[in-house]
């Protein structure tokens, strides 16, 4: 698995099959790394529909033909702006999509969540394998207990974990979360695109390889592999 950040909480999969897109918020993104129509998806992954996550969904869609999952509510509200018989999934917290390259799974995120349009929904994290990778997008969250359960059912080689603070949890919270989520890898986001978010993400960093996890922030643009 290639990741690569984009900026904030976009995120980009690409190695294993397809090319995957979460939560691609680039138009408006003071720190995205590139432009909508630098990226050609064939999928969009999203927590939640708040304007920094939903983004350029819909438009990247509309261009690419690329499928699109997203929590029911939210799902609904897409497919109702692209054309009839787009590939639009629409699981609940629980459910799994599957693909050819492999599968995502909706999990619960505390947070709040309304559409731009008005659409009220309820957030979620990704359980992402791709690759032969499993990694878990952890959204838009506070701290809660519940973070443990994914990687009670499946083996997790990374999670992405918000650390920026004010919507989310901050990077003291985070580094328990870590702790929770229990994966060897992790990496930050939704951090210093705008000013209440701004936090030290080399102290958080420090933090999670103190507790004998991996690190890895990527400035928007950067790229790891898993």
């Amino acid at each position: 698995m290639n990741i690569r950040y984009l900026g904030h909480a976009a995120f980009q999969l690409s190695g294993g099959g397809a090319t995957v897109l979460i939560d691609p918020f680039l138009t408006g993104n003071p720190k995205a790394a590139v432009s909508a129509d630098e990226v050609s998806p064939d999928v969009v992954l999203l927590t939640h529909g708040h304007g920094d996550h939903l983004g350029d969904t819909v438009d990247l869609a509309k261009r690419t033909g690329a499928t699109v999952v997203a929590i029911v509510e939210l799902a609904a509200e897409i497919a109702g702006n692209l054309p009839d018989g787009h590939d639009v999934r629409d699981p609940n917290l629980g459910g799994t999509v599957t693909f050819d390259w492999g599968w995502v799974r909706l999990t619960p995120a505390w947070h709040t969540a309304v559409s731009p349009s008005g659409t009220a929904h309820t957030p979620a994290g990704l359980v992402i394998n791709y690759g032969g990778k499993t990694i878990y997008f952890l959204g838009d969250t506070a701290l809660f207990s519940d973070l443990a359960l994914p990687g009670q059912r499946d083996e997790l080689d990374a999670a992405v974990v918000p650390i920026g603070g004010h919507y989310t949890m901050d990077r003291y919270d985070a580094a328990r979360a870590v702790e929770l989520v229990g994966a060897p890898t992790v990496i930050p986001c939704h951090f210093d695109t705008f000013p209440p978010i701004e936090t030290d993400s080399a102290a958080f960093a420090a933090d999670v390889e103190a507790a004998g996890k991996r690190a890895i922030v990527l400035a928007p643009g950067e790229e790891t592999t898993l």
